[in-house]
């Protein structure tokens, strides 16, 4: 068996090993456990481990198992191991309760109560949504209630795309609900073909993760419903490059909803606020969180003074210090952050991280605190990462020499370029740049420090902006003008955005001249 297989079945194991030690009632399902299931026998029902071994290997010798036939993606749920399968990310001890909290009274909320069975927390680049998605998805599996995690990386092949999305999630529902196990299997074995790239991702749902599910005796489980519903943890839906089968993803699970209101079933999605995802999740039966206006001071602050506890524990040379870092430069760190656990993390890994001039953390923490010039150094490097992406010189002159910062499409008129670009750059560059949710918000500096940085020759080095270079940027933001009105004066039908109506003219102007 294939090492990622191997491992696979390992975290199925261990899943419905953690629903057992959380109560053998909340895994027991008793004479209705294998209700509608076809062609398939197994030894004592009260063996969890043989109940696993059903979907892992069938009992015909030479004969493809159910996790076999499914072949998910061995890194895509929370228990992958994020330093080399990211994000790598969690919601340190004491942070973010308000907003846990939230999400805990949503999921946990009864089934026969009104209550929207989708949660989507969005927010902008580096806010944290992993994180809180990662948290979540942990706290549910040691309840015994993670039905399956997902989560979307744009630089993962199989985790970028959608190819395989379905046969994972249902390799995971067949291991918290042991009774859709055979289920699973016979829609597989009924419809030849389930699983190919030309069948709908809408069949491979309905037919791998909602049949099952809506099959099972949910009313001869009453102590299940009694514990609260399932919940599947999707993550990073804008990572996916597969941007209309999410949108079909989406469509098809609210249908599903609507059509059955009572199932016990939520689903937790966490990403940024894409127009192909805004417009479907923008919904009465969806609960939406913007996770900007949930990110409080304390949360900054606990989570600082958690980082440094932690380094403290593993560096002699703090140890040998003494306490520190003083309330007070704390406290200054904390409103260095602008509120955002993107650039406290910046400022953390300058801090704390390994430092080419062999300094301390307790020298390099002064440098942190007079920030106009400590973190030269890590801007470089940020700036290293993205600098060589099309389009990068001319988006990030646009940043710094804007009066009011650009929102991304903006960015995208300005430089006639498709949207798309302009993220992939920001994404980048989002430990040194407020990124938002959506397409609309403005693009900012975490500190205006970065807009000195690279308006000077010496500290910027080959990321220098000059800031006479505004004057070209205006000249060139009016011929873009001018061949936007000429093109719409020879297409009178073609309807007119605002910023086709003047507005580019307004954007002009809105740069340092």
């Amino acid at each position: 068996m294939p090492q990622a297989q191997r491992d696979i079945e390992v975290t199925l194991r261990e899943s419905i090993g953690i629903a057992m030690a959380s109560g053998s009632s909340e895994t027991s399902h008793g004479p209705h456990f294998f209700q509608n299931a076809q062609s398939f026998s197994i030894g004592r029902q009260s063996n969890i481990s043989q109940q696993t071994d059903y979907f892992i290997h069938n009992h015909a010798p030479g004969h493809m198992g159910l996790l076999d036939m499914l072949d998910p993606i061995p890194d895509a749920s929370y228990s992958r191991n994020r330093q080399t399968s990211p994000p790598d990310s969690d919601c340190l001890p004491g942070t973010r309760r308000d907003m846990l909290k939230r999400v805990s009274a949503w999921a946990d909320a009864s089934v026969l109560l009104p209550n929207p069975h989708v949660m989507w927390l969005y927010g902008y680049v580096g806010c944290g949504k992993s994180a809180i998605a990662q948290t979540v998805a942990e706290k549910y599996a040691r309840k015994g209630r993670l039905a399956g995690s997902f989560f979307f990386f744009r630089t993962s092949r199989d985790r970028s795309r959608t190819a395989r999305f379905v046969a994972t999630l249902a390799s995971q529902i067949a291991a918290s609900i042991p009774s859709t196990a055979p289920l699973i299997e016979t829609a597989l074995k009924r419809h030849v073909g389930l699983l190919h790239s030309t069948t709908s991702l809408s069949s491979q749902l309905e037919h791998l993760v909602y049949g099952p599910i809506k099959s099972v005796r949910w009313e001869s489980l009453g102590r299940n419903l009694l514990r609260g519903p399932y919940i599947i943890v999707i993550d990073g839906l804008d990572e996916c490059e597969d941007r209309d089968d999410i949108a079909l993803f989406i469509d098809h699970m609210l249908d599903f909803f609507s059509r059955n209101p009572h199932i016990p079933l939520r689903f937790f999605i966490a990403s940024r606020v894409e127009e192909h995802i805004r417009t479907r999740l923008n919904d009465r039966e969806v609960r939406l969180v913007n996770l900007v206006d949930h990110t409080s001071v304390d949360d900054i602050a606990t989570a600082m003074h958690a980082s440094f506890a932690l380094a403290a524990r593993h560096n002699r040379i703090i140890q040998a210090y003494g306490p520190w870092p003083s309330p007070a430069d704390l406290s200054q760190l904390v409103h260095h952050t602008g509120c955002s656990f993107a650039f406290m993390s910046t400022l953390l890994k300058f801090i704390l991280g390994p430092s080419p001039d062999n300094l301390t953390p307790m020298q390099r923490l002064p440098l942190a605190l007079d920030i106009n010039l400590g973190l030269d150094g890590l801007y470089l490097d940020t700036l290293s990462r993205a600098g060589q992406l099309p389009h990068f010189s001319s988006i990030i002159t646009l940043i710094a020499l804007a009066e009011n910062p650009f929102s991304i499409a903006e960015l995208g008129k300005l430089l006639r370029i498709e949207r798309t670009e302009v993220v992939r750059v920001l994404i980048e560059l989002h430990a040194i740049l407020q990124v938002p949710g959506d397409d609309y918000g403005p693009v900012t500096m975490f500190h205006t420090s970065l807009h000195d940085f690279l308006t000077h020759p010496g500290r910027s080095g080959p990321f220098y902006i000059d800031p006479s270079q505004s004057q070209d940027l205006a000249r060139r933001c009016k011929k873009v003008l001018s061949a936007r009105s000429s093109n719409l004066s020879h297409d009178s039908a073609a309807p007119a955005s605002p910023l086709e109506e003047g507005g580019l003219n307004h954007l002009i102007w809105r740069i340092h001249v």
